[in-house]
Formats: C-alpha cells, structure tokens, sequence
C-alpha cells in the first residue's frame, strides 16, 4: 500500500449505466463540483460511513482495533472551485496577460488528454483517421 504521503495523481476508471452517469452529472453541478471531485468526495464520505461502523464494531469487540483511516487528498477540492485555485496559484507566480493564462491554464489539459487518447488508442477503444478527419471510436466500442 503506498505511503499515505504519496500525492501522484493516478486514473481510476469504472462503468455504469448512463443514466447514473448524468444523475452523478447533474449533482455534481448543483453542488458546483467537477465529476471527478464529486466522484472523490462520495467514495470518501463512503468509507468514512464504513469506517464508522467498523469502529462501532471495534467498540463491541467484533473487530480488530486497528484503524485504517485514508486521508483526504490533499489537493481534493470538495467546493468545486478548482479552477479558480489554479488560476490563483498561477497569479501567485506573477502577473500574467490573458494569453499566457490561457496557455499556462491548457498545458495540464493538453497533456492529459494526450495521455488519454494514448490509453484509449492502445486499448483499442478508439483510432486515429486521417479518412474520417481525426481521431474516430472503434466499432466494437460504437455498437
């Protein structure tokens, strides 16, 4: 198990139906969250609600007294206001015009999505095509 003090960011991926998707979506926006935040906060607040009854458990002696609590992520952003943290953090750096905001707020982005059309390409699940005019879904992943 890594040290709780290990902050490498690391992709965890999961299915459901779509509809839970857009029900995850939509809740996420009304609490002003990015999915992946909200994604973090529930599975967080999940454990604890497990955490607790094992510590309930604990105290009747049903279970080992050891405890094995995970830490909030550190740079987890519970408000959804993760943006407005980075581009702070930014300006934190120096005064910056609008262009090289936009430059130094897409870098994480551009490399991230290489990462992931990479991933995706190597699992097959999509293609490049010069045909189609750029990058296109495998058709076992379309069906």
């Amino acid at each position: 198990m890594a040290a709780d003090t290990d902050t490498t960011r690391t992709k965890v991926e999961t299915y459901l139906p779509a509809y839970q998707k857009e029900r995850w979506r939509e809740h996420a926006e009304e609490l002003e969250m990015s999915q992946s935040e909200f994604v973090k906060a529930m599975v967080q607040a999940g454990r604890r609600g497990f955490e607790a009854e094992a510590a309930g458990e604990r105290e009747e002696g049903n279970a080992s007294s050891e405890k094995s609590v995970e830490p909030e992520t550190p740079d987890s952003n519970p408000g959804g206001n993760d943006l407005e943290d980075r581009v702070l953090a930014v300006l934190d750096e120096g005064s910056c015009s609008w262009e090289e905001l936009v430059d130094r707020m897409t870098d994480d982005l551009e490399e991230r999505l290489d990462a992931v059309l990479e991933d995706l390409q190597r699992a097959n699940r999509i293609r490049y095509s010069g045909r189609n005019g750029g990058y296109t879904r495998t058709e076992t992943e379309a069906e």
